[in-house]
């Protein structure tokens, strides 16, 4: 679900948050007033008092939206069922600047799936910027981070921000080249 508005909102309880651009976390308290300002992979972007933070899916519900459901793999997952549940996660994770997923702007450079002896995973991603200066990189690493570590069996996430090789409009994929005029 995409949505680009202006809509009013009071915290129906305390709720944690993380500022944008810096990927701080904190509590939002209940009675604070805001706007909600995007709503894109289930994530929420809302203004309070000159600052703009991300509300995760799971907590819509202190907004008056209804949370996002948690990912669920059957009982029989495959490593490959793992593996595509992990990056439809990443695939819910927007640049706050472009309406595109990490994934169709080409920013994830490598996922990796470690299966632990308990038979939990670990996760490294890399993955980079638009631009080496971009100011949204903790925010999307937080992002990134928090999806993946919705998928079930998956106990450690680590996202490094990455700026080799470059990137570049042609990692991109054609429906993101699409979406931005670029094709």
């Amino acid at each position: 679900m995409a949505m680009q508005s202006n809509e009013p909102v009071v915290f129906e309880r305390d709720c944690e948050a993380a500022l944008i651009p810096a990927g701080d976390t904190g509590t939002i308290p209940q009675g604070a007033e805001g706007m909600i300002t995007q709503a894109l992979g289930g994530s929420y972007t809302v203004y309070i008092q000159g600052n703009l933070f991300r509300i995760d899916g799971k907590d819509a519900d202190a907004i008056g939206k209804e949370p996002e459901p948690t990912p669920e793999l059957p009982d029989n997952a495959s490593a490959a069922d793992v593996e595509q549940l992990v990056w439809d996660q990443m695939r819910r994770c927007f640049d706050p600047e472009i309406p595109i997923n990490v994934v169709e702007l080409g920013l994830v450079y490598r996922c990796d799936i470690t299966l632990k002896d308990d038979g939990s995973r670990s996760i490294e991603i890399d993955m980079t910027l638009t631009a080496p200066g971009c100011g949204m990189g903790d925010i999307l690493a937080y992002d990134v981070r928090e999806k993946v570590k919705m998928v079930p069996t998956v106990e450690d996430v680590k996202v490094e921000i990455v700026f080799d090789p470059p990137w570049g409009i042609e990692m991109m994929s054609e429906a993101a080249k699409l979406q931005t005029g670029m094709m």
